[in-house]
């Protein structure tokens, strides 16, 4: 890594290494936290995570990738100020600005769940085919909480009256969404009924469409691989695990977006935010074998 080492950018990449028009993939923080119910530092957490990207190792181990040369941009986090509707359309014109660029494969990172209401809309309208793949703790499927449709607790219920939503890592559900579990467009994976991957992996790319949107609520892993997020949930999966499912759908499918949401800072440890730049970086490198191929 080059010594002018940024750490407002992911991976810590110069410039010259990282402007949008020769990029592969971007990289867009979207700083959001309104509904948190209980753990709070989502707002925190995208500048975090991109901080702590500037200790990972360029040359992916696994992959055998320097995924860094085919480009990585990271953009200025979106404007969260203000009320939830305001910052929805700041949200909808950082998409649909950086949808132009074809070749970019971006990666958003929360910031809250919410977001995902707001990120996703844009590829749902312009993919007839697409579907998303939604790894998470929470069913996220309430229509309204707290007085309001647009809450981390409702973050993918709009999507999934529209799209296939396949949801994996699941082992919460509230009384008043279980009826949307595994109904309608929702196919629900329990993680307690689905702990072999090997086994899961199947059934998950059966259910989602040729083209797909990744939310990732980073409480879809065990505590024990990310233990600074909101509301933690214990028997979640495990890294490689998560790793294998991701890496099958990412080969099969033709990937729009990523959103990675739900990291907190907390001051005991860094864990959290090194852990949720390796995913990404680990992502951007299977989609880069996958191009390469």
């Amino acid at each position: 890594m080059s010594d002018n080492v940024q750490t407002d950018k992911f991976m810590g990449l110069e410039s010259k290494n990282s402007s949008l028009a020769r990029c592969k993939f971007a990289v867009v923080p979207v700083p959001f936290e309104k509904t948190v119910c209980y753990g709070h530092g989502t707002a925190k957490g995208p500048a975090a995570v991109i901080e702590a990207s500037t200790q990972i190792e360029l040359y992916d181990e696994e992959t055998h990738t320097e995924t860094w040369e085919e480009g990585i941009c990271t953009l200025p986090a979106v404007n969260c100020a203000g009320s939830t509707t305001k910052v929805f359309k700041e949200i909808d014109k950082t998409v649909r600005a950086l949808m132009q660029h074809k070749q970019c494969i971006p990666f958003y990172i929360g910031g809250e769940h919410t977001v995902t209401q707001a990120l996703a809309q844009p590829y749902i309208e312009a993919h007839k085919n697409l579907s998303i793949l939604h790894f998470d703790a929470h069913a996220d499927l309430r229509e309204t909480f707290e007085g309001t449709p647009k809450s981390h607790a409702c973050a993918l219920y709009p999507a999934s009256r529209q799209v296939p939503v396949v949801q994996v890592g699941i082992r919460s559900v509230a009384s008043e969404e279980k009826q949307y579990c595994n109904a309608g467009k929702v196919t629900t994976f329990l993680m307690h009924e689905h702990r072999d991957v090997n086994q899961l992996i199947p059934q998950v790319l059966k259910k989602l469409t040729d083209t797909v949107y990744i939310t990732i609520d980073v409480d879809g892993f065990d505590p024990s691989v990310i233990p600074a997020t909101g509301t933690p949930q214990p028997g979640g999966f495990g890294w490689y695990e998560a790793l294998d499912l991701f890496r099958a759908v990412i080969a099969a499918k033709k990937i729009v977006a990523v959103d990675v949401v739900e990291a907190c800072q907390r001051k005991a440890d860094p864990i959290t935010e090194f852990n949720t730049s390796k995913l990404i970086y680990r992502l951007m490198g299977y989609l880069t074998v996958k191009k390469n191929k």
